[in-house]
Parts: structure tokens; C-alpha cells; sequence
């Protein structure tokens, strides 16, 4: 069976399998989109037009995040312990296939949630969008790297530990990640650990690539998402391709 082919078919089965709860997430990062925009606005009250740039640049980032680091490895969690994962690697495909065509499907229900909420945001809140030619790499980049992320957590972690991460992880995303605000509104320390965790070059790159000419995001952030995207990917490769 060529890659193709195999890519072809494991998305068909996971779709045919999950496809209620697939279009219930669908449906949900739609409402996510319109949601973080103006529920954050709501709190804010008068926000000036810097913070609804921020908001508006932000909430890209975040649908990806609560994407690939939360629904995803709760999704696959739950696969886990079904013993569903051990009956894909039954399968007569290259595990390799599995990552692909799981990571599509992400892609697939995600990426236009990320379109609408900007284009929700340039109509209702007009907060200044400069699109760069990096919009579509940064995307993809920063949803890759999510669901590589996302993988690693349910793949490397027990299923308790996998739950609670991602729990923890929709809190610090929400409240003391600088995706919807500067960093220099953190406490240094937590400004040093940000630089070296993924979400806050997430945010960067995300609004480098929809306000050009306000935001810059320098070459360490795109190295900073590589770096986690591999040891993601990398880690949930070493785990499937262990012998049962």
C-alpha cells in the first residue's frame, strides 16, 4: 500500500469513527473564534485599539492552541485507553501514516475556524490587520506545532498525567500566556520561561504574520517552534513504533 493510499484510508476510519465528535469540535472552534474576540473585549470594556489588535492577532493562536494541545491529546487519550491506538498499529500501514493522516483531519476542522475569526475580527472590530506573506507558513506552522505538541503529551504521558496537562494548560494559556497581551506585563521570571516555552513564539508568529507593520517576530520564535514541533512528533513516532 503506497503512503498515499494509507493516508487515504486511516482518514477515512477515523473519520467514519469520529465523526460526531470531529463535527462537534468543528462546530466548537467555530463559536471559539467569535468567542475569544469578543468575550475578551467584553472584559476589557473601552479596550483601546492596541489591546483589540492584540486580542484580534491572539485568538488565531489560541484555537490552535486549545486545538492541538488540549481537544487532540485528550482525543487521543481517550483512544488510549479504549485500546484503540493498539489496534491501529494493526494496521498494514507505516506508522509514520497514522501522524499524517490524524494530523490532516486537525488541520482540516481547525485552519478555517482560524480564517473566520479573523475575518470576524477585520469586519467587527476593523483593528488594523497587515497581512505578511508568512501568514499561511505561520499558520501552519504554529498548528503543526500544536498538534505535534499534542501528540507528545498522549503519547508520552500516562492518561492521568495527559488530563491533567491539558487542563492546566487551557488555564496558563488563558490567563498568564502572552498570546491576548505584551510580555512585559508578566513578572520577569515568568517572561524568562516563556521565551523557552512554545505558546508565546506561537503568538508572536501568529501576529508578525497578521500585522506586519506593528508586530515583528524574530527568527528564534520559528526555531523555538521547530525545536518543540520535533521533540512532539519525534516522541509520538518512538512511542507507536515500539513493539507490542
Amino acid at each position: 500500500m503506497s503512503a498515499i493510499v494509507g493516508i487515504k484510508s486511516v482518514m477515512k476510519m477515523q473519520f467514519l469513527r469520529r465523526r460526531g465528535m470531529l463535527s462537534f469540535f468543528a462546530l466548537l472552534f467555530v463559536f471559539l473564534s467569535f468567542g475569544i474576540i469578543t468575550g475578551f473585549n467584553f472584559l476589557i470594556g473601552n479596550a483601546t485599539s492596541e489591546a483589540i489588535l492584540y486580542l484580534s492577532t491572539g485568538a488565531p493562536a489560541y484555537i490552535l492552541i486549545i486545538t492541538g494541545l488540549v481537544m487532540l491529546p485528550q482525543l487521543v487519550t481517550m483512544s488510549k485507553s479504549e485500546g484503540y491506538i493498539d489496534y491501529q498499529r494493526t494496521w498494514p500501514v507505516k506508522r509514520p501514516v497514522l501522524l499524517i493522516a490524524d494530523t490532516l483531519i486537525w488541520l482540516i476542522i481547525s485552519i478555517p475556524s482560524v480564517i473566520l475569526s479573523i475575518v470576524f475580527a477585520h469586519f467587527v472590530y476593523n483593528p488594523g490587520f497587515s497581512l505578511s506573506f508568512t501568514v499561511v507558513p505561520g499558520v501552519l506552522f504554529t498548528s503543526l506545532t500544536c498538534i505535534g505538541i499534542g501528540y507528545g503529551i498522549a503519547f508520552l504521558c500516562k492518561e492521568e498525567v495527559a488530563m491533567i496537562i491539558t487542563q492546566i494548560t487551557v488555564f496558563g494559556a488563558l490567563m498568564f500566556s502572552p498570546i491576548n497581551f505584551p510580555i512585559e506585563n508578566l513578572p520577569e521570571w515568568l517572561q524568562a520561561v516563556h521565551r523557552v516555552l512554545p505558546v508565546y513564539s506561537m503568538g508572536e508568529a501568529m501576529r508578525a504574520s497578521l500585522a506586519q507593520t506593528t508586530f515583528t517576530a524574530s527568527i528564534w520564535h520559528y526555531i523555538n517552534l521547530g525545536i518543540w514541533c520535533i521533540i512532539g512528533f519525534g516522541g509520538s513516532m518512538l512511542v507507536l513504533s515500539k513493539k507490542r
